[in-house]
């Protein structure tokens, strides 16, 4: 049986690979990362886009190196003229805002190359649950694919 697919955004490798923080929620969610990269991650084919990759290549450049280290030899999905498109709709049809942008394109980018999964923390431009039911009416009226938009957490089953 093949694997299901993943979708990693830039947020997952952001928390796997920062110092640990003094933020109960985010050093829960680092945690949570943390055992996700180590337990799970090898139970996905595993893909990122060019846009994780400028992503995850900015600020500090010690860490901007560990990030790009962490995602080596991870698929690299291709933007399209039609991920562009999608990404455009759902920012007017899901009322994502400008600031938006690559938030969009990562939905778009899991959604036309048909990823069973999109693993995020940023729940609210991506993993919402308005931005979910938004997305999946969008993706279903354009017939594209629909990776469930998900948290680390929720891939921790099994």
């Amino acid at each position: 049986m093949d694997k299901p697919r993943l979708y990693l955004e830039t947020s997952i490798v952001s928390y796997y690979k920062a110092r640990l923080s003094r933020d109960v929620l985010v050093l829960a969610h680092q945690q949570i990362t943390m055992e996700f990269w180590e337990r799970r991650l090898s139970r996905f084919a595993l893909f990122i886009s060019p846009i994780v990759l400028a992503e995850a290549g900015e600020g500090n450049p010690e860490a901007a190196r560990a990030r790009l280290e962490a995602l080596r030899g991870f698929g690299v999905l291709p933007l399209t003229a039609e991920a562009e498109r999608m990404a455009s709709l759902y920012r007017s049809l899901a009322a994502l805002p400008a600031k938006a942008y690559r938030d969009s394109l990562h939905i778009a980018l899991a959604s036309v190359h048909e990823m069973d999964y999109l693993a995020t923390w940023n729940c609210s431009h991506i993993a919402g649950a308005e931005t979910r039911r938004k997305v999946a009416e969008i993706n279903k009226a354009e017939g594209v694919g629909q990776p469930m938009l998900c948290t680390p957490e929720e891939l921790m089953e099994g």
